[in-house]
């Protein structure tokens, strides 16, 4: 299952309900009041994949997975927006609550490049974020819809304004927007990666920082870090080992270390949520339950969370 088909299954199920760049990150993003960093989080998709494999429905077993997050010292979990359905947002809201998490964040997609129906995109994702944000939700981190080519200038410009108009409506909500990205959004030399940033002014258009598809993308931590980290405000957090995905958040590729010194040194906001993907040649040792206090344990003692 990828990405788009779990985004649309959950949301079916019902269960989920340009500015100058700065030389270093030094402004604080702040969330709406009610949450305050740090928090630890776990996103869903993972949980499905896991689940997937077993013959099992995810949304058939979210009150246990919930409950294993909350035992393994989880505050939240992210899943999707509900955009067919905003009052399913709510429905979340509340099964989180019931567990002893929080609502934090969730996870949306949408066409924001179309001429004429960019704006309908983001007025849609807009009014079911209102409902999420009446029941504490603080978050949204929103993927551009891929279109199987480069997108073209026109395109992301058009894209650009609809990010920034649904920026604005979040705002309004109380919610910050943080625009995530795969790799097709980082090839030929990254462009609609930079463009979401250097055409969107960053108070309204922020960043959900997935460490490891920009590392993927070609863009490492040392590079990205300086140059977009006064945009976060949230985080996806997995681990590779040979570039391929590992089943727990551990050592590797990537050095979370030298990231969780960037956050501390410049004060940026910590709302981590561990994405334990699977792709083909992940070596699976482990129950989901274990790779997730697995790596709740990495996040205390790496970040400091």
């Amino acid at each position: 299952m990828n990405r788009r088909q779990f985004l649309t299954a959950t949301a079916a199920s019902g269960m989920l309900s340009c500015l100058p760049e700065s030389a270093a990150a030094t402004r604080v993003t702040t969330i709406a009041p009610r949450l305050k960093p740090p928090l630890i989080g776990s996103q869903l998709y993972g949980w499905g994949q896991y689940y997937e494999r077993e013959g099992r429905d995810l949304s058939a077993h979210l009150d246990e997975v919930l409950s294993a997050l909350r035992d393994a010292g989880y505050d939240y979990a992210e899943g999707s927006l509900d955009v067919a359905h905003p009052s399913h947002n709510a429905r979340f809201a509340e099964r989180l609550k019931k567990k002893g998490l929080r609502p934090v964040s969730l996870y949306s997609g949408g066409a924001f490049h179309v001429l004429g129906k960019a704006s309908e995109t983001a007025e849609r994702i807009a009014v079911a974020a209102r409902e999420a944000a009446k029941s504490g939700f603080a978050i949204l981190n929103v993927n551009p819809d891929p279109i199987g080519r480069d997108k073209t200038d026109a395109e992301l410009i058009i894209q650009a304004e609809a990010l920034v108009e649904l920026g604005e409506a979040l705002r309004t909500l109380g919610m910050k927007l943080g625009i995530h990205h795969h790799t097709p959004e980082l090839a030929n030399g990254a462009k609609e990666f930079h463009s979401n940033f250097t055409h969107c002014p960053r108070d309204l258009v922020g960043f959900c920082y997935d460490v490891h598809w920009v590392y993927r993308g070609g863009i490492a931590p040392a590079e990205c870090l300086p140059r977009y980290g006064d945009r976060v405000v949230s985080w996806h957090l997995r681990q590779s080992r040979d570039q391929i995905w590992w089943e727990d958040l551990d050592t590797g590729d990537l050095d979370y270390a030298a990231v969780a010194s960037f956050v501390r040194a410049n004060r940026l906001p910590a709302f981590y949520t561990v994405e334990l993907a699977i792709e083909p040649g992940t070596r699976i040792t482990r129950s989901v339950v274990a790779n997730h206090a697995r790596s709740r344990d990495f996040v205390k003692q790496t970040l400091g969370v």
